[in-house]
């Protein structure tokens, strides 16, 4: 009853004697009955629930007693004024002569309103939270959960999720380190936390491919030292002169592990910064674990059978100035016998550029196809933004299987021997295509542009020129 009411009648009580609280209602039922007629009748009224229950409290102080009755009404205005009046009829309670006096009628609802007025004024001063975001704000802050997500825990230290697994790794200093290079797509990092290099860092050396990446500061130099004495480092690189590596945007990152050289070029050297940076041979073997998708702009390409994330190095062909016979992605070096480190990694410019390697060969590689492994960009390069006409199948190690015509794409991918792990196509994805590569298993498929596509298999990443422009 009480959250229907709109009315609540409070009177005082007063008798001469002791009573007690069932005293006083009953002198209220029956000294108020048939008072006011059959509409208004006490009891008919709570039976039908247009009035409460009737609250006493009643105390006894030298022989008398004081209380106070109160009842919820959702009658009417003068129809509660009316109930209110009678009872102050009542002139007995018991045996006891007594007397009621009606101090108030409260507007439930009224009350109600002052507090929600009230509380309203507490929320709109102190309940709420200024959380304005911009756009940039809201995407700085995504991209930094991805990133914290992306590291891993190797052997209490911070690290990309493909150091275990991987046959290449890349020493940082810090976990900032490693963030920086898991935006840049870069998997296979690991930090000394310090310049104590920990046990695990150095037993993980041994096993591995290592590239040290670190800051260009004196802090830098002595973490290489102390490396380079507990394990096996075999190639080098710098940030900038006076700056972190955490603090490079990805273009610098790229350029600096390009510029990557020997370890052993520089041991005996006193300033092994400058001695870095200073006109020694680039090395072209150690590999970067990254996106496939990061090195031509688009989002992670799934790879077939193995991790997610396809793997591909630094590409070192502009700075391979070696003795070979090549000179670009268009190398007429067509050797063989260079074979990538781990099943995730792609061999960089000294197999595509002639470098240090034995790229000069001539192999048993057909004339018209440049099988020499190369970076999934240089494929786009060739194949697409050289208006070919052609497509390209590649296998894990991002070398060539095969090339047709374009308009030949579906039946190359159906009759391939061997699945070919990505698709580089000068024309347009359609349908046909996409299905037939998600059963051959085929991890990313780069067209020109895409067609009306009614299904995109969860496995085969599909990416256009204009994707790697919005990237860009």
């Amino acid at each position: 009853m009480n959250d229907t009411a709109k009315y609540l009648i409070r009177a005082t009580i007063a008798a001469d004697g002791v009573v007690e609280r069932s005293d006083v209602v009953g002198a209220v039922f029956g000294q108020t009955e048939g008072l006011l007629g059959d509409e208004l009748d006490l009891r008919d009224l709570q039976e039908s629930s247009r009035v409460g229950r009737i609250d006493v409290s009643i105390r006894s102080e030298n022989g008398q007693s004081f209380g106070e009755v109160t009842v919820a009404s959702s009658l009417d205005k003068v129809e509660t004024a009316i109930l209110a009046a009678s009872l102050e009829t009542i002139d007995r309670i018991g045996p006891c002569g007594a007397a009621v006096e009606v101090t108030s009628i409260e507007d439930v609802r009224a009350a109600k309103r002052r507090e929600v007025v009230e509380r309203a004024k507490e929320l709109v001063a102190s309940g709420f939270e200024e959380t304005s975001l911009g756009s940039d704000d809201v995407l700085e802050e995504v991209r930094e959960a991805a990133r914290v997500a992306g590291i891993v825990d190797y052997e209490g230290l911070p690290a990309g999720p493909r150091v275990g697994d991987s046959d290449a790794v890349i020493v940082v200093e810090g976990r900032a380190d490693v963030s920086t290079l898991l935006e840049c797509g870069i998997k296979n990092a690991v930090a000394v936390e310090g310049t104590n290099v920990p046990d695990a860092v150095a037993d993980l050396t041994t096993s591995r491919t290592v590239t040290a990446f670190l800051d260009g500061d004196r802090g830098g130099e002595l973490i290489l030292r102390e490396l380079a004495q507990v394990g096996d480092v075999e190639y080098v690189a710098f940030a900038p002169p006076g700056e972190s590596v955490e603090d490079l945007d990805r273009a610098t990152v790229f350029d600096a592990l390009r510029g990557k050289v020997p370890y052993e070029t520089l041991a005996d050297e006193p300033n092994l910064r400058e001695a870095a940076g200073g006109g020694a041979t680039p090395a072209a073997d150690a590999e970067v674990i990254v996106d496939a998708a990061e090195v031509t702009g688009p989002p992670e390409a799934a790879a077939r059978d193995a991790p997610t994330d396809a793997s591909s190095d630094v590409d070192d062909t502009d700075d391979a100035s070696g003795d070979g016979d090549g000179t670009d992605g268009d190398s007429e070096s067509t050797g063989t016998d260079s074979e990538p480190t781990d099943d995730d990694a792609v061999p960089d410019a000294e197999n595509t550029a002639g470098g240090d390697g034995d790229a000069g060969g001539t192999g048993d590689a057909a004339a018209a196809v440049d099988r020499t492994p190369r970076s999934f960009e240089e494929h786009v390069q060739e194949v697409v933004d050289g208006d070919s006409g052609r497509a390209r199948l590649l296998d894990d190690d991002l070398g060539v299987l095969t090339e047709v015509e374009a308009t030949d794409a579906f039946d190359a991918v159906e009759g391939a021997a061997d699945p070919p792990m990505a698709v580089v196509l000068d024309g347009t994805v359609d349908q046909r295509l996409v299905d037939v590569a998600a059963q051959r298993g085929v991890g990313t498929l780069f067209g020109r542009d895409a067609g009306d596509l009614v299904k995109r298999p969860v496995g085969t990443r599909i990416v256009t020129v204009a994707d790697r422009a919005v990237e860009a």
